[in-house]
């Protein structure tokens, strides 16, 4: 018997698909702003205990959720009368999802905001190429959401920001206004294709990271992959018709630091299994949450190699993965097996003192304490 969400009348009503860890936490964000919230859960259990006890003790122990949060397994009930719809659910497993969405939302203009991180192992496509492909609808009505947000942090209502990216500025600006309140802050831009690689690539690095805490390096060494990380991730991003601006905001650099030196990122712990020496399919039994940034490895080397990108990082996590490379040789490699010195590119071919690292540090700054009007790209 499917139960059914008694949904408040305090805000308009928007939709979350997926309840797992990030998923009620962005539905938790949007109540906080105003918004009346119905999460689609798959399982009766945990759908009950969000409507009823307001908790989602599984993913997010602890926390209590607000009142105007409810929860239902009935997806055409989530979704009817909902001003905007949220997509958390796994990036493999979206396409599926999306067969049972579209009848609902095929006759409406509702944007649809993609929350996921991660490249369809399939096919290659980012998560907004997927929504646009399988609803056959108008990729204005797409926006994708990024940047430095760890679901408990967030949950804590820890403050922090992101960036909503459509291709149109109206739906940005629309899902920017609804999902922001005094912990949580919405920032702009038009540059889709940058602010959802942002997300995916940093995930690469955060495994790899990951790995070499697992074995024991230190600080220098992740700092260097860091830094080194930051330059593949604008590399590829530019490739694929990216503004290299976006990888130095909250959806790329923001996005790295927090994903890399937190224990609470799912890619980072996945890698820190895989640095003390389980394989690749001991690591996935473990993980109760997927780890987004292992099935995107080899999509995105792919997509690398159609347009003549070199990723050393993102190749050793790879070689790690499948087994071919012991942890302990991902640092000393680095980027290169080449003997010679090379000149410190940091951006887009450009040589020097890391003058693209100094303008990316500058730019996360700006954006926290100056309301995003020194950082160009991402507009509040």
């Amino acid at each position: 018997m499917t139960r059914k969400a008694v949904v408040p009348t305090t805000g308009p009503k928007v939709a979350v698909v997926g309840a797992g860890s990030w998923g009620t936490t962005f539905g938790k964000i949007l109540a906080d702003g105003g918004a009346s919230v119905v999460m689609w859960a798959r399982r009766p259990e945990l759908a009950a205990e969000i409507t009823e006890s307001k908790r989602n003790s599984r993913y997010l122990s602890g926390i209590n959720l607000p009142r105007t949060m409810t929860a239902t397994t009935d997806l055409a009930e989530a979704l009817n009368g909902a001003e905007q719809i949220f997509l958390s659910v796994p990036s493999q497993s979206l396409r599926e999802n999306l067969a049972a969405i579209r009848p609902l939302v095929e006759h409406t203009d509702v944007p649809l905001v993609s929350l996921m991180k991660g490249v369809e192992k399939s096919t290659g496509l980012r998560m907004s190429q997927v929504i646009e492909q399988v609803l056959e609808c108008d990729p204005a009505r797409i926006a994708v959401a990024s940047g430095p947000n760890l679901a408990l942090e967030i949950a804590r209502e820890q403050p922090t920001a992101a960036v909503i990216s459509s291709l149109s500025p109206e739906t940005a600006e629309a899902v920017a206004r609804r999902a922001r309140n005094r912990y949580f802050r919405s920032f702009v831009n038009t540059d889709v294709i940058g602010t959802e690689f942002g997300g995916v690539l940093k995930n690469l690095i955060a495994v790899a990271i990951g790995i070499v805490d697992g074995v024991g390096y230190g600080e220098n060494t992740k700092a260097s992959i860091i830094t080194r990380g930051l330059v593949e991730m604008t590399d590829f991003a530019v490739a694929q018709g990216a503004q290299p601006e976006t990888l130095q905001g909250l959806a790329g650099l923001g996005d790295l630091i927090a994903t890399c030196q937190s224990p609470l990122s799912r890619n980072n712990t996945a890698g820190r299994l895989l640095g003390q020496g389980y394989g690749y399919k001991e690591v996935v039994a473990q993980m109760q949450q997927t780890a987004e940034g292992l099935a995107s490895v080899a999509p995105v080397l792919q997509l690398a190699k159609q347009v003549g990108v070199d990723m050393p990082i993102v190749q050793q996590v790879k070689m790690v993965l499948d087994g071919t490379m012991d942890p302990r040789d991902i640092a000393p490699h680095l980027t290169t097996d080449d003997d010679q010195p090379q000149g410190e590119r940091t951006q887009n071919d450009q040589t020097g003192g890391g003058g693209a690292l100094r303008r990316a540090l500058q730019r996360a700054f700006d954006q926290f304490r100056h309301g995003g009007r020194g950082a160009a790209g991402d507009r509040p």
